[in-house]
């Protein structure tokens, strides 16, 4: 994944995975259908040792080397090292049978997120789900990013590694449903409604 850049991971940060965004991401969860789970793009691992202490079975893949390294040191047989274009997990994981993929603040750093979501449909079953997680971009929060003049701070050209997709509710749910995916879920995460930090979708590979 050429794009991607390390965010300075590190061992008592939570990564990109906000606090804010874990009791609404265990809600869409269910031990009964969601058994193995893939966090794709885990950073520094948060979000899978979340998962694991809540009683879930759940795996990590990353393309930053630090992260791997920092997620390793609480449980190394989970958190792998992730190329994404050589289209495959890691092998340790390709036995594996992931019925779920969650991918936490992600794609919107990502030049190609329809092929993000191929590779996602390559692992998963029939009837696999996917949660993802972005930062939300509605019509009320763009207008007071605009009356408050915050665009330039918002999506500061400086920010390296910063954010290149801004998704709104219609534009993912789009992207996903045009891949064979039957959205399921919304929750909308972080301050008041409309104007929320992120949004969440789930979707039903079909």
């Amino acid at each position: 994944m050429a794009e991607y850049k390390d965010y300075g991971f590190s061992d008592n940060a939570p990564s990109h995975t906000f606090t804010y965004l874990e009791g609404p991401l265990l809600s869409l969860l269910d031990k009964n259908s969601n058994q193995c789970i893939l966090d794709l793009g885990c950073g520094n691992g948060h979000l899978v040792n979340y998962l694991l202490t809540h009683g879930y079975n759940a795996y990590g893949t990353d393309a930053s080397e630090n992260g791997i390294a920092i997620a390793k040191k609480a449980h190394s047989d989970r958190f792998f090292l992730q190329d994404l274009s050589t289209g495959k997990l890691p092998e340790p994981l390709q036995k594996l049978k992931f019925d779920t993929i969650i991918s936490t603040e992600v794609i919107e750093h990502l030049y190609d997120p329809e092929g993000f979501i191929d590779f996602c449909k390559s692992v998963l079953p029939q009837n696999g789900e996917i949660i993802l997680s972005t930062p939300y971009h509605g019509y009320l929060k763009n207008l007071m990013l605009s009356v408050l003049n915050m665009w330039d701070t918002h999506m500061s050209p400086t920010w390296h590694g910063g954010h290149i997709k801004l998704w709104s509710r219609n534009t993912l749910s789009r992207l996903l449903t045009g891949k064979g995916f039957k959205v399921t879920a919304f929750k909308g995460c972080g301050r008041l409604p409309f104007f929320w930090k992120s949004m969440i979708i789930k979707a039903k590979f079909q």
